[in-house]
């Protein structure tokens, strides 16, 4: 696994511009179902939002361990003043929305679409995966943003899960 780059998003930096993908349940005022894209300055304003980026949707160490760390310890996440989670991935809106209710994350962490990488390569945090087949995806990583600005950022070495769990950043939280 290689990146793309190097490393741009760093501690204090305001995330870049860039557009996520959300597959909606329900229709409401504000958002039909199915697919709807969101302009990450306007998710992240006035809010502190716990972010963490993995490979793949349906992928083991992401399906087993990544994504149930946090469904699990959403309520700490809460009473630790984070508004919202989101976990982001190279896959489509629709992958995301099933892989979603097939974690029971649904209503607890925002499976955010990042379909052609450009958030993860704006953020250089993209990876290539081309020798497993995956093409472009994007690295694993956590992360806690206040108000559009980076506050904590743990990024995994080499295929590795020992910083970017649940429980690594709900520790930085206090």
């Amino acid at each position: 696994m290689t990146t793309g780059k190097n490393l741009t998003i760093q501690v204090g930096d305001t995330l870049p511009s860039g557009s996520l993908a959300e597959y909606i349940e329900v229709a409401t005022g504000t958002c039909s179902m199915g697919p709807n894209t969101f302009n990450v300055a306007d998710l992240v304003k006035g809010k502190t939002i716990a972010i963490f980026g993995l490979p793949g949707a349906f992928t083991p160490t992401c399906s087993a361990q990544h994504v149930p760390g946090y469904v699990s310890l959403a309520p700490q996440f809460a009473a630790a003043g984070v508004d919202e989670i989101w976990c982001i991935s190279v896959n489509d809106a629709f992958v995301m929305g099933a892989w979603g209710r097939d974690q029971k994350a649904t209503g607890v962490v925002r499976m955010l679409a990042d379909g052609n990488a450009d958030f993860s390569k704006a953020l250089g945090l993209d990876a290539d995966f081309s020798k497993f087949g995956m093409g472009t995806r994007s690295q694993r990583y956590s992360m806690l943003v206040v108000d559009g600005v980076v506050k904590q950022l743990n990024v995994e070495q080499g295929g590795q899960f020992a910083v970017s769990d649940a429980e690594t950043l709900l520790t930085q939280l206090a």
